[in-house]
């Protein structure tokens, strides 16, 4: 009966760091989902800090990654009727994003600009290293100052 309790609860710690990682992957695509909330949550129930910020930090910049892919791939449908942006708008976005240049995906955590950021770093055929470097080191330090700010409260 003990082992069968430790296995259940082996279980319950492994779908807190799954679902936090889900949860995470999600947020950083277009569908909306509260990342920061649940991984503050965690960190207050006493999970270990390292792996929830590990899982935060990687589900959310996979999520990134889909975005960009989405990009990517979305410029063979530009002359397509039913392509939601319109070729004008476009090229703005396009122009706005060249302006401010790649550096501006440290800051892909952001809520409202964030996933449009990383959708357009795809349509602007940014390379995927790149990518991934900068999109990972901005949501990794915004998750760390989650944890420090859910650790503060305690």
């Amino acid at each position: 009966m003990l082992i069968y309790f430790g296995h259940r609860l082996t279980i319950h710690f492994t779908m807190v760091y799954i679902s936090l990682f889900l949860t995470s992957f999600i947020a950083a695509t277009l569908l909306p989902a509260a990342s920061e909330a649940l991984l503050g949550t965690l960190v207050t129930q006493g999970y270990a800090i390292l792996l929830l910020w590990f899982c935060a930090t990687l589900g959310n910049t996979l999520g990134s990654c889909v975005n960009w892919w989405l990009g990517k791939e979305s410029l063979r449908f530009k002359h397509k009727k039913w392509f939601p942006v319109s070729e004008n708008k476009l090229n703005k976005a396009q122009a706005q994003f060249q302006k401010y240049g790649i550096v501006t995906l440290l800051f892909a955590w952001l809520p409202i600009v964030g996933d449009p950021l990383t959708l357009m770093a795809g349509v602007m055929r940014i390379r995927f290293d790149l990518f991934i470097l900068l999109v990972a080191l901005g949501k990794g330090v915004r998750y760390a100052l989650v944890i420090w700010l859910a650790t503060s409260i305690v």
